[in-house]
């Protein structure tokens, strides 16, 4: 991504990582959701907002035979093993592992403030840009279908609105920025909002 659209892709990246913003966020955030629990977040976990060589964001749909978020849309990523550095680590060897991404292929440019999930971690978003070409090879039962978003539908707030759905007995808000047949939502579109936010700034 050395020029053309790429070059102020990056541009605007680097200007979002410099963004004045509040500090982490989580899946309790929104009306009605009440007060993130104290023991919400405590396994740390990495995923790569990676955009490719065209300007899009590279996604996942998760396979609908997992036991945890069948059929989710997802930004590629996992927990932090203990082999892993960091959670920077840990999102380039899950993207390796699920789209078959080379981490040699990965600038990383920087992190965002971590994201509670109500799963119990603490989701570290890595910003990332993907170096020349890149054919996604999937995960076979990890992964049903990889797929990319161009940046102006990411990157846009408007892009995103609050829908609400009945959770263990709870009536709980969440955003959404569908695209085409996909459904983002949950956690991978608070991740994305707050990096439309800091984008548009």
């Amino acid at each position: 991504m050395d020029g053309g659209p790429g070059r102020d892709i990056r541009a605007r990246l680097l200007a979002a990582l410099r963004a004045d913003v509040t500090g982490p966020s989580s899946d309790y955030d929104g009306a009605g959701n009440g007060p993130m629990p104290a023991t919400l977040g405590a396994r740390p976990a990495g995923v790569l907002i990676a955009f490719d060589c065209h300007g899009r964001l590279i996604l996942t749909k998760r396979a609908s035979g997992l036991r945890h978020h069948p059929g989710q849309i997802a930004l590629p990523g996992g927990k932090v093993d203990p082999g892993d550095a960091d959670e920077v680590a840990a999102a380039l060897r899950e993207a390796h592992e699920e789209v078959g991404l080379p981490p040699r292929q990965v600038e990383v440019l920087g992190t965002m403030p971590g994201h509670h999930t109500v799963t119990g971690f603490t989701m570290t978003p890595v910003l990332a840009l993907i170096d020349g070409d890149f054919t996604p090879v999937r995960e076979v039962g990890e992964v049903d279908e990889v797929f990319a978003v161009p940046f102006a539908h990411i990157c846009d707030p408007r892009q995103y609105r609050t829908e609400q759905r009945d959770w263990r007995g709870v009536t709980r808000s969440y955003l959404v920025a569908p695209w085409g047949p996909y459904y983002i939502w949950g956690a991978t579109a608070r991740v994305l909002h707050s990096l439309a936010l800091r984008v548009t700034r």
